[in-house]
């Protein structure tokens, strides 16, 4: 029965090293020194102290040695059993010892027992996982706004979970997922390292599909001038997987910014624009004027003039009324990108002729069929009038007066009803 014991024990011995030999992302030295440093510790809890312990770690064959050193002593004047031997037990050994002389002996590990193997495994398992940790923070650690391209391992409700080709995994979170994206297990999936989590020595690599900075990744790789940087991406501003907005400035005046940047017919911007699900790109160019800066990133809409708020950093901007509707785009979605890429607030108004302000109402008059509280909320985004409103997107007074569809449709029934008469 002890003697199967025995063989379990080094059973258990030798696939407990087999386990960690095979170690992945630790080099071989760091790994040595790390099996040794196991054993000793176990070694001190087991002998009370590991100094006169040589371990001897072979990776390489999967295998290691243990030498325990003593010192003869004469018989009967053992103080210390882990350091010191008696002269009687050392010629056991070797019968041509003596006193004085040093004594190694080879330690069979297994005979310790299981207890002892496994705490071998948990001080091994604790060490290994720490190295691991930092083996991936100091790899991705300062690779924050690269692209890297991994493969899907698991889907979740608030994050789908990836790993690279060493198997590290990394989390993409549903909030810098573009909306529509789609995932499958096993596919691959590209996108910027927004940011690296080291909580507690814990790992933590988060991707991103939403940031501005994988886009302006995506154009330095298809855009070769970028890359030679003859090109500057100045500013990005993105609707992820709807629209994006994009200024570029040439530092060589024999090169077209917005044309190097889109290729002949779209070809260097229909790559991303598949991976980005179809997301559109404008390119304008940048200047550092705020008024024409604001004009351009307004296309499609022409603009007839921009008054400049610089210390409220807002922008009050007046078109043709046909102009209107193209300033503010489909869900307000051109304005919206325009003032993310000025960083200016936008308002826009239209501009009408005497005549047309003769035949105007101002809005304060309906208050006997408009509650006023509406009124003040459409006043607030600069229509005072009731034919301001009605040349006005339906979608911009929903949206940026923020009423209800229900309201908005009643208020420009009234005033239709108003000028019907």
């Amino acid at each position: 029965m002890a003697a199967r014991k025995k063989d379990e024990a080094t059973v258990s011995m030798v696939d407990t090293f087999r386990e960690f030999k095979d170690t992945k992302n630790i080099d071989r030295t760091t790994l040595v020194s790390v099996l040794e440093e196991s054993f000793r510790n176990v070694l001190a809890k087991i002998y009370g102290s590991d100094e006169n312990f040589d371990v001897i770690v072979n990776p390489d064959k999967g295998d290691f040695e243990i030498y325990r050193n003593r010192v003869v002593v004469a018989d009967g004047e053992v103080e210390d059993e882990n350091k010191e031997i008696s002269l009687k037990d050392a010629q056991k050994i070797e019968p041509d010892y003596e006193v004085g002389e040093d004594v190694s002996e080879r330690v069979d590990f297994a005979k310790f027992g299981r207890r002892a193997i496994l705490t071998l495994r948990q001080t091994l398992a604790s060490k290994i996982l720490e190295l691991e940790h930092d083996s991936l923070y100091n790899k991705y650690k300062d690779r924050v706004g690269q692209v890297v391209s991994c493969e899907v391992y698991q889907i979740w409700k608030r994050e789908v979970l990836l790993v690279d080709d060493e198997n590290n995994e990394l989390i993409l979170p549903k909030s810098e997922q573009i909306p529509s994206d789609q995932y499958h297990k096993g596919e691959t999936v590209r996108a910027v390292i927004l940011r690296v989590d080291n909580e507690n020595n814990n790992p933590k690599i988060i991707l991103s599909r939403t940031s501005p900075v994988f886009l302006e990744r995506l154009l330095e790789a298809e855009v070769p001038e970028i890359s030679d940087g003859l090109i500057s991406i100045k500013k990005i501003a993105r609707m992820p997987g709807e629209r994006a907005k994009i200024a570029v400035e040439s530092y060589d005046e024999r090169i077209d910014p917005v044309g190097a940047c889109v290729g002949v017919k779209g070809s260097r911007v229909h790559g991303i624009v598949r991976e980005l699900c179809n997301e559109n790109i404008d390119v304008i160019n940048y200047t550092s004027n705020i008024k024409l800066f604001i004009q351009r990133a307004l296309s499609p809409a022409r603009v007839n003039n921009i008054e400049i708020d610089e210390e409220e950093r807002k922008a009050a901007v007046y078109l043709q009324p046909e102009e209107v509707s193209l300033a503010i785009g489909r869900g307000g979605l051109n304005i919206k990108l325009a003032s993310m890429l000025t960083e200016y607030t936008i308002d826009v108004f239209r501009e009408v002729s005497e005549n047309e302000a003769d035949e105007d109402i101002y809005l304060d008059e309906f208050t006997d069929e408009i509650d006023q509280w509406v009124i003040d909320a459409i006043k607030s985004i600069g229509l005072d009038t009731a034919k301001a409103v009605l040349n006005a997107p339906r979608e911009m007074l929903i949206e940026k007066a923020d009423l209800e569809e229900e309201t908005v449709d009643n208020v420009l029934r009234i005033l239709k009803t108003e000028f019907e008469r």
